[in-house]
């Protein structure tokens, strides 16, 4: 933390993300073989789904692998899968962090996004970048469907229902596609604070 340095606005710092730290999680959490998808920040490294991590403990070993949509497992009712997916109450928590950084650091640094492509941004241009990822969930795609309806055959392509979005619990971390329950319009509607405070620079 820089609890102990102002920045040139008179702000302080208290963190446990600074520097070196905020750059090393930055790497990971923008790298697209990694957390950053199409349409967001994935709740598990997409590296773990070749490689799952092992946890041993008491002579057992667990294993949690990359699973971008339902749960395979019965596990907490079969339906709530943090390994994976996007959500949107944790996208937006990140974003909303960054965008607080950027008040302390400015321009003082930047870092690539995506990671390796050359293409530097600072962290309120990198917020911005995760919204506009966000929002193509609930864009039309080249077919003409919202993108969280993609695979979905349903009656929601019929004349009455098309034109009318719907808050997904949560979202395939590769797809976009809507997952769990429809009507979640607490935390999937932070797209429209995410809207509201994203900065057009």
């Amino acid at each position: 933390s820089d609890i102990e340095k102002k920045n040139k606005d008179g702000n302080y710092l208290f963190a446990i993300m600074v520097d070196d730290r905020l750059e090393s999680l930055l790497k990971r959490l923008l790298d697209e073989a990694e957390f950053l998808s199409d349409y967001g920040i994935r709740s598990l490294s997409r590296s773990h789904k070749d490689n799952p991590y092992v946890f041993g403990y008491q002579g057992s070993n667990y294993s949690i692998q990359y699973e971008p949509g339902e749960s395979s497992s019965s596990m907490f009712g079969g339906n709530s899968n943090w390994r994976g997916p996007i959500w949107l109450p944790l996208n937006y928590l990140i974003i909303n962090s960054l965008r607080k950084y950027y008040t302390y650091y400015g321009d003082k640094y930047t870092y690539e996004f995506p990671a390796r492509s050359g293409n530097k941004l600072n962290l309120k241009q990198i917020a911005n970048q995760l919204t506009l990822r966000l929002l193509k969930i609930f864009e039309r795609n080249d077919t003409g469907k919202f993108q969280y309806h993609a695979s979905d055959q349903s009656c929601w392509s019929e004349d009455h229902f098309k034109e009318h979005h719907l808050f997904y619990e949560f979202f395939h971390g590769d797809t976009g596609q809507g997952l769990g329950a429809s009507h979640q319009t607490g935390w999937t509607a932070l797209i429209v604070n995410l809207l509201l405070e994203m900065d057009e620079d």
